[in-house]
């Protein structure tokens, strides 16, 4: 019932920076907290940044100071910055978030992922 879509990955050098974004879409009533974590080949997905409805943040100890995570609600959008971009930050990015339908039901959704890779 709840659609998120990422966008903004790409290939980067060492460095660089990326924005990715996730918009949310559907019979949305309120999203609470949103959040991007990423996955890199034979690792577990991990947590990368999340925001609350209320702006709160909490970031993962390795991107702390590079990576600046937003949203939009009311264009029910979250966004990404990512600067001073490291190989190891290469992965696929998921976004993710929960609330409540319009229908007063709970969703937790998660979208396709987006790419990205930083060449050093």
């Amino acid at each position: 019932q709840v659609q998120l879509v990422e966008s903004g990955g790409g290939l980067v050098q060492a460095g660089g920076s990326l924005r990715l974004s996730c918009a949310a879409s559907g019979s949305i009533f309120k999203i609470n907290s949103m959040g991007w974590y990423r996955q890199a080949p034979g690792k577990q997905r991990e947590l990368v940044a999340v925001v609350t409805s209320g702006g709160s943040t909490n970031y993962a100890d390795s991107v702390k100071g590079r990576f600046t995570v937003s949203r939009d609600n009311a264009k029910n959008t979250l966004y990404l910055q990512m600067n001073r971009l490291k190989p190891e930050d290469t992965a696929v990015y998921y976004c993710n978030g929960g609330g409540h339908t319009t229908t007063l039901k709970t969703f937790n959704s998660w979208g396709q992922g987006t790419q990205v890779t930083v060449s050093s």
